[in-house]
């Protein structure tokens, strides 16, 4: 199921940042691009172990939602057994760029604080 866009404007998107928010929402999807984009094609199983925390459902359901959303591809090969990976799209990648400056200033942010605990 893709994401749903919010009612009451005629693109359903108040501004680019709200459409962005509307695909990356929530605690794992951002977590989920950044894995995807470290570690290539990972099944799920080695996804999962990626991201400490996350259940099995939340992370199926996520999957399933950016790959509607066009940011993830699900690629199913006809093995015995069965072999699933997942991979960004280029949207998907195009996507983890423009959250680079996002990461660098958590970064940032983080060193900065740790410095001043430090310095207390």
């Amino acid at each position: 199921m893709a994401t749903l866009n919010r009612p009451g404007t005629p693109s359903g998107h108040v501004c680019g940042i709200d459409a962005a928010m509307e695909v990356i929402g929530g605690k794992w999807k951002v977590l989920i691009l950044w894995a995807l984009h470290e570690n290539p094609h990972p099944r799920f199983g080695e996804l999962r172990r990626l991201l400490p925390g996350i259940t099995e459902k939340v992370l199926a359901s996520h999957l399933r939602e950016m790959e509607a959303d066009g940011i993830v591809r699900r690629v199913a090969y006809d093995e015995v057994p069965p072999r699933v990976e997942y991979a960004l799209t280029a949207d998907g990648a195009r996507l983890n760029d423009a959250l680079d400056p996002l990461a660098a200033w958590g970064r940032e942010r983080a060193l900065a604080r740790r410095l001043e605990e430090g310095a207390a």
